[in-house]
């Protein structure tokens, strides 16, 4: 039987959805406290500052796009192959995720409304795209030493591009929800992936 989640647990899932969909600066304590069930001294007796939370909330959407995006990664023989399990994780399990991040990708929000109100949060949420660019292309270095893709592809203009390419889809797919048009940029992307395989 699965357990309630704790009071904590509870004010992290509320604030998730809430900074998905309002924006961090946007979402008051207050509505934190309303959407929780608690009280300001329980919401107080588990975050210092809304600036604690804000930390706790990265930590939290961090490990669910791991958990979404990361599955079955590991099963796949080639490098190449791992990326589009990638690319159809992004589509299918994390953004199709309107339980955690009704508001779209969390990420993609924060990073737009904090660079130039707080600054120094944008960056902390800046680190997980530095790291999503650097393993794409750390993925392609593996399959073209493997020589799985041509010697001629510039694997660094290459996972650029994907990168590129991901985020935008998460940004049009935060404004119109459209799957048709999430789908077929995933498609592109794939199909690029493909273009590059020596083996294909």
């Amino acid at each position: 039987m699965k357990r309630a989640p704790s009071l904590k647990e509870r004010i992290i899932e509320e604030s998730l959805r809430l900074f998905s969909v309002k924006g961090y600066m946007s979402t008051s304590t207050t509505d934190i406290i309303e959407a929780s069930g608690t009280s300001k001294g329980g919401f107080y007796n588990h975050f210092k500052t809304k600036e604690h939370l804000f930390r706790e909330i990265l930590s939290a959407a961090r490990k669910i796009w791991r958990e979404r995006n990361l599955h079955n990664l590991d099963a796949q023989p080639r490098p190449l192959e791992k990326i589009r399990v990638l690319l159809e994780n992004y589509r299918d399990r994390y953004l199709a995720d309107s339980k955690n991040f009704p508001g779209g990708c969390i990420f993609i929000n924060l990073a737009v409304e904090l660079s130039d109100q707080a600054p120094d949060l944008a960056r902390e949420v800046n680190e997980g795209f530095v790291r999503l660019g650097a393993m794409i292309k750390r993925l392609l270095d593996e399959e073209k030493k493997a020589g799985g893709i041509s010697p001629s592809v510039n694997t660094y203009n290459a996972a650029s591009m994907i990168f590129s390419g991901l985020l935008g889809a998460c940004v049009l797919y935060a404004s119109d929800k459209s799957r048709k048009r999430l789908n077929a940029t995933i498609v592109s992307l794939i199909s690029f992936l493909r273009s590059i395989d020596a083996s294909a």
